[in-house]
């Protein structure tokens, strides 16, 4: 066989590539993006928009039912790496977004004050430019106005360029910006304003209709007499191709751009086309764990510091009271267990002395059943014979015939009386409905006569009894 296309040295420096890619990939921040409660269709919508805006470093597929409460998601998000989460609500008077990091917080609560979905945005576009290939990196991050203006607002610009893994400006690959979003705050009505753009880069020098021609499109030059009217005048091309470029938009490529004509060192010019969604935030209240915890800013609740200093303490005795019940808790784990351990050495010790008391007297006879259980036992059966007399005979029998039974009855039991204080009742037996019948003497007295009854009469004298004699 031939050697392979690839040698020893190749395959080993590709496998470390790609395991450096997924330690990489890896390191990025993941995010979940979900709506909590009855959103609504338009909420449900636009929280699909903003996973769009995510892409790819969020779970495009996720689903999260109705049962599933928030530490749920906080549980499978640890295993699969997710660093944040996204959560849109709805309630009878706005629409919120719950901005959390995890796995210990800090939770940022934002009123929507308004929306415009993707498919609104495009359809008042005169044209859009919005493919597939575009979301196969995370979008460029642009924070505009966030100044000094407090705590607040620092955290707030941490927490959305937290949201994007970072980028080196002198080792970024240009090719891979295909999108931005733009974050802008607005310090009089305290706004944010959500943006969402595609970046497209276009050379510029050219005539109309050599940007054109560089186009992937090819233009229409059938009523052309020759290709210098395109390259000359532009004929045939419509106002609404052309795009005015400035210098607010125009700057010279540090390398070379996908694209036809965008040559590193020349001169292209950066256009945006708004994709959605649009939203305008609001900043409620920012708390300090996941969902929960002390608020350390709020827009409309302000407290004094006495306040602040008795709802620390409130906290500090909850905390301290539940350390309390969790050392208990322990305690008693610790001493159930001991006495586990102790009833267990002590079963199996007295399990060990049996067994050697019974190796050490292996060749003994067995003693049988003890003196007392064989008595009973033979009183128990001369008391069924004793009741089968009476029945058959109707009178009570001599004490030499049931000696044991006589001996019962002078001690003060009555007749029928048996060990476990039931009386026997003529007819009754055993749990068998009354059928029942007691068993025939072993050997009939002497000197009594017992006259066949009806029954007996009737029985063919050619069949054997049942019961026998």
């Amino acid at each position: 066989m031939g050697q392979s296309g690839r040698s020893r040295h190749q395959k080993r420096a590709r496998a470390q590539a790609q395991l450096r890619n997924l330690e990489a990939y890896a390191a990025q921040p993941h995010s979940f993006v979900f709506t909590r409660g009855r959103a609504g269709r338009s909420v449900q919508q636009l929280s699909l928009d903003v996973r769009r805006v995510m892409e790819p470093l969020t779970a495009t597929r996720l689903q999260v039912r109705k049962k599933n409460s928030l530490k749920d998601c906080v549980a499978v998000a640890g295993p699969l790496g997710v660093t944040h989460f996204l959560i849109l609500s709805k309630t009878d008077s706005s629409v919120y977004l719950k901005l959390m990091r995890l796995p210990g917080g800090p939770t940022l609560t934002f009123q929507i004050n308004k929306y415009t979905l993707v498919r609104d945005v495009v359809s008042s576009l005169r044209r859009h430019r919005m493919h597939e290939q575009q979301f196969n990196h995370p979008p460029l991050l642009v924070l505009n106005s966030f100044g000094p203006q407090g705590m607040h607002i620092k955290l707030m610009a941490t927490m959305f360029q937290n949201l994007f893994p970072s980028i080196n400006v002198h080792t970024v690959n240009l090719n891979t910006i295909k999108r931005c979003l733009l974050i802008n705050y607005n310090p009089d009505s305290q706004e944010l304003d959500f943006r969402h753009y595609s970046i497209k880069v276009v050379p510029v020098g050219a005539s109309r209709g050599m940007k054109k021609l560089l186009q992937e499109k090819f233009p229409n030059m059938s009523r052309l007499q020759d290709i210098s009217e395109l390259l000359a005048t532009g004929a045939g091309l419509s106002e609404s191709e052309v795009e005015p470029d400035g210098e607010h938009n125009i700057t010279e490529l540090p390398q070379a751009v996908a694209g036809r004509g965008n040559m590193q060192a020349q001169q292209s010019a950066i256009r945006l086309t708004e994709i959605g969604p649009r939203m305008t935030l609001q900043l409620i209240k920012i708390q300090e764990g996941v969902g929960t915890g002390n608020v350390l800013f709020h827009s409309f609740v302000h407290k004094t510091e006495e306040e602040l200093q008795a709802i620390l303490a409130a906290k500090e005795e909850k905390l301290r009271l539940k350390a309390q019940r969790q050392n208990q808790q322990a305690a008693n784990l610790e001493r159930k267990r001991e006495l586990r351990e102790a009833h267990k050495k002590k079963s199996l010790a007295g399990m060990k002395r049996a067994r050697a008391g019974a190796d050490g007297d292996s060749d003994a006879e067995d003693p049988g059943p003890p003196p007392e259980a064989v008595g009973a036992s033979q009183v128990e059966e001369e008391e069924d014979d004793a009741e089968y007399f009476r029945q058959a005979v109707g009178e009570e029998p001599d004490e030499d015939m049931f000696p044991r039974v006589a001996k019962r009855r002078r001690q003060g039991g009555p007749p029928g009386k048996r060990r476990g204080g039931k009386v026997q009742r003529p007819g009754s037996g055993r749990g068998k409905g009354g059928n029942w019948r007691p068993p025939k003497p072993k050997g009939r007295p002497q000197g009594v006569k017992i006259k066949p009854g009806p029954r007996a009469a009737r029985q063919d004298p050619g069949r054997p009894s049942r019961r026998g004699t």
